[in-house]
């Protein structure tokens, strides 16, 4: 995450009336969450920098929303619910190993990058089929998805999609790249 990422009064407020509208129209995404609640959280002061994250979420094409709460921690989690994948994180790698081993058209960023600079993290394969239990995402593109060291180690990355009403996952060449595929992120608040 980049220094100094805090957003002014102004647009915390342009940012919290977006997240408000869309929690209002997506009620089905975080039964029994109240807006009320999500809104004190974000508030907090504590909370300023993850502010910051979530407008990067939504600067990006991610349209963020609640997508349920942390039994644990009672932190809010949002997830990338944009219905396809978020269209200023395509055309890029999974992670910078892969795109430093790139010597010819290199993509501008890697998903892995991305997300670190985003100060979110990239969903994983079980928090990607719970996305898709929500509604019908990716249906055009797909989104790399958390890949397990040991498939990372042999050079692949695992990307999702949804398609003939079924989620599948693949495996590409982690170094891969294409116009169709960005990733999702999730956030705790």
């Amino acid at each position: 995450m980049r220094n100094n990422s805090y957003l002014s009064q102004e647009e915390t407020n342009e940012l919290i009336l977006v997240l408000k509208s869309r929690f209002e129209k997506n009620m089905n995404r975080h039964k029994g969450i109240e807006w009320a609640d999500v809104h004190a959280k974000l508030n907090s002061n504590n909370n300023a920098p993850k502010l910051w994250s979530l407008n990067e979420m939504e600067r990006t094409g991610g349209e963020p929303d609640v997508i349920g709460q942390d039994q644990k921690t009672r932190e809010y989690i949002f997830f990338d619910c944009s219905a396809e994948s978020p269209k200023d994180r395509r055309s890029i790698c999974y992670d910078e190993d892969a795109l430093e081993s790139r010597k010819e058209h290199k993509p501008k960023n890697s998903a892995i990058g991305m997300a670190k600079d985003m100060g979110i993290l990239i969903l994983s394969e079980e928090e990607y089929r719970e996305l898709q239990k929500l509604g019908r995402f990716d249906t055009k593109t797909s989104s790399w998805i958390k890949t397990p060291a040991k498939i990372r180690e042999l050079g692949g990355a695992l990307f999702g999609d949804f398609r003939y009403g079924t989620v599948f996952f693949y495996h590409n060449g982690a170094e891969s790249y294409y116009g169709a595929r960005g990733f999702r992120g999730s956030l705790k608040i």
